[in-house]
């Protein structure tokens, strides 16, 4: 007996909305995390998602131990699989996306789902390690509009109503936190590494790379997301003199293009007209730090190299911020020494004999005439079939073979490999250069916006008296890639594309992304430290922020304080809404008698509407409750009253 008296009583299970509501909530987090989610995880998940709703609208009741347990072994195996380790950020991501999913498998108790809203709450601002832009942020923000509706929605005495009504009084709760969150991002002070120690989301992109084999970029030139943006002090230079500089590679071995780190002096360069501009750079993971050609001097934290490239002291895993000088107008190494000299004649022995053979024609044509030879390999990509696409065919060990007398069709990385092997094949020091070139330039903010896809590869040849010589071989077959930018190169031949509307519309919008990314995503402890500068306080510590956030939160407290006492319904809200209630009853023709209590009238009236009992049934025993269960009504309980009252529409009278 006494063990019975301690027994736990069965908890009802949660009703239809209260669950579709939190599958809708496990939907939207598998949908914020999808970029980053292996293809077949994402599509396992939300088939086991539409299978658990399904599932529970036909039978109800959780799923049994013996499928539940191995599933979540079969999860924690295939993140294993895929990522090597259950640590970090994807594979972290991944598993708590996954369990989350899985955990709607046990949820029918109210405290079930109320920890599986927790958790997805949780699982969403995880989204956030991955990308901080504007529109994740947005997306995460409005994420959390199905877990909030979904906690209100297993409330005591919940009135069903239409999804738009239970996402309504969450958007208002979202509305209402924004200047306390504001407060908060603005003066809680901030660590000047982060918490965990862990990497920057964006340090995993990577960008250009220190060295190239044809059909490398293919993926960077369809990346659309900013590598950076760039200010100038002045007009910016034209489109076919935006040239950024990242790597040189001077290595070939047949196939692939390398740069070589030879910790030598920079060399000798002689500038002409220079101009100032400043770079914000994207963070990438990588060293090189693209500036235009030619950088006179090496910024803070990072130097110059020998070939003009700039190398910062350790990888861009933020945003980086620098200013340059560089000279449009320079003559670069006058004077090339015999080490350099091999080094920009080196081939490999036995690779693309035919291209040997064509440039040995053109030394014995053109004698010591190296402009001339330079002149005749850009007739040849012009006026020889060749084409630009960047899904070019597959080329074989003779890479540069394959493409001057067979595929005839390739991208930048092509067109500068083998021009390069063509020069040095004729006895003329050159290398190859990679960067950027083009970008589009935002007249509202005033920048130069230039993305991954303007990644680009060109050569450097060198000519006596005049050192290296930039040339771009590209430019003799598709001329608007270096004159238009990367977008109309891709393009087709037609003088409209239905994406040009959609281009010129992403490239206005970075805009907003660009003032997101200084004003919020750049808002660091130093920026922080100057928040008061104006108020006369230079360095605003961690004490002083402390108190202005104290006080600013107190402010807000006693705001909402005399809000809630201002709006606060006079009389008896209970008695009011069952009134109005009563004058819809009795338009319908069901009156409430003088002598007639609440729960006889809601008997008779729930006997006149029969499509409508259960309703009636419920909005009475709500009413006895705040009328009789407690001194003081919840006002949970009395909001819900009200809403159900309100929502009540009398449908037809049983004669």
């Amino acid at each position: 007996m006494r063990l019975h008296l301690f027994r736990r009583k069965p908890v009802p299970p949660i009703g239809t909305r209260p669950f579709d509501l939190l599958c809708l909530t496990t939907a939207v987090v598998l949908g914020v995390h999808a970029p980053h989610l292996p293809v077949w995880l994402t599509a396992a998940l939300a088939a086991t998602l539409a299978a658990r709703w399904w599932q529970r609208r036909r039978r109800g009741g959780i799923a049994p131990a013996y499928l539940k347990l191995p599933l979540v072994a079969l999860l924690a195996a295939a993140v294993v699989f895929h990522y090597g380790t259950l640590f970090g950020r994807e594979p972290g991501g991944a598993l708590a996306v996954g369990l989350l999913v899985l955990k709607l498998l046990e949820t029918e108790a109210p405290r079930d789902a109320r920890v599986g809203a927790a958790f997805a709450c949780f699982a969403l601002m995880t989204a956030l390690l991955f990308d901080q832009g504007l529109v994740s942020t947005l997306l995460v923000a409005l994420g959390l509009l199905p877990a909030l509706a979904t906690l209100r929605a297993l409330e005591p005495a919940r009135p069903a109503t239409t999804l738009p009504r239970e996402l309504l009084p969450a958007l208002k709760l979202l509305g209402a936190s924004l200047p306390l969150a504001l407060l908060a991002f603005v003066f809680v002070p901030r660590l000047s590494s982060p918490l965990w120690g862990a990497p920057n989301a964006a340090a995993s992109r990577t960008g250009l790379s220190p060295d190239m084999s044809p059909g490398d970029m293919t993926d960077l030139l369809t990346d659309d997301r900013p590598a950076m943006r760039v200010g100038f002090d002045e007009a910016p230079p034209p489109a076919a003199q935006r040239y950024f500089r990242a790597y040189v590679m001077w290595h070939y071995d047949g196939r692939r293009w390398s740069h070589v780190d030879t910790g030598e002096a920079p060399s000798t360069v002689q500038y002409g007209a220079t101009l100032r501009y400043t770079v914000s750079l994207e963070a990438n993971g990588q060293r090189a730090l693209p500036a235009l050609d030619m950088p006179i001097e090496a910024p803070d934290r990072s130097r110059l190299e020998p070939d003009g490239e700039l190398r910062a002291a350790t990888p861009v895993n933020d945003t980086m911020v620098y200013t340059l000088h560089s000279a449009t107008g320079y003559r670069l190494q006058a004077q090339l020494g015999e080490r350099e000299r091999q080094r920009g004649l080196q081939l490999p022995s036995g690779f693309n004999p035919r291209a040997h053979a064509l440039a040995e024609s053109w030394r014995t044509r053109y004698g010591a005439n190296d402009e001339a030879i330079v002149q005749a390999a850009l007739r040849l990509f012009h006026d020889g079939g060749f084409s630009y696409t960047l899904a070019p065919a597959p080329l074989g060990r003779d890479a540069v073979d394959d493409f001057l007398f067979a595929t005839h069709e390739g991208f930048c990385e092509h067109y500068a490999s083998a021009f390069t092997v063509l020069m040095r094949a004729a006895g003329i020091p050159a290398r190859v250069v990679t960067g950027y070139q083009g970008g589009y330039w935002n007249s509202l903010g005033n920048y130069l916006l230039v993305r991954q896809s303007d990644a680009h590869a060109w050569s450097e040849v060198w000519m006596p008296g005049r050192g290296w010589q930039r040339v771009d071989p590209t430019a003799a077959v598709r001329p608007e890639r270096v004159s238009q930018g990367a977008a109309a190169a891709a393009a087709t031949a037609s003088d409209w594309s239905p994406n040009q509307w959609w281009l010129g519309l992403r490239n206005r919008w970075d805009i907003v992304n660009r003032w997101w990314n200084q004003g919020v995503i750049g808002f660091d402890t130093l920026r922080q430290h100057g928040l008061l500068t104006p108020f006369g306080m230079r360095d605003a510590n961690a004490g002083m922020l402390g108190l202005v956030l104290a006080v600013g939160g107190s402010l807000m407290a006693m705001l909402g304080l005399l809000w809630a006492v201002w709006t606060r319904p006079t009389g008896d809200p209970a008695r009011e809404a069952l009134r109005l209630l009563e004058r819809r009853l009795a338009a319908a023709g069901v009156a409430r008698r003088h002598s007639e209590g609440p729960q006889h009238y809601f008997s008779r009236a729930a006997r006149a509407f029969p499509s409508q009992r259960a309703e009636l049934e419920r909005l009475m025993r709500t009413y006895l409750a705040l009328r009789y269960a407690y001194d003081e009504p919840p006002a949970g309980l009395l909001k819900n009253f009200r809403q159900a009252v309100r929502d009540f529409r009398p449908r037809r009278v049983v004669k």
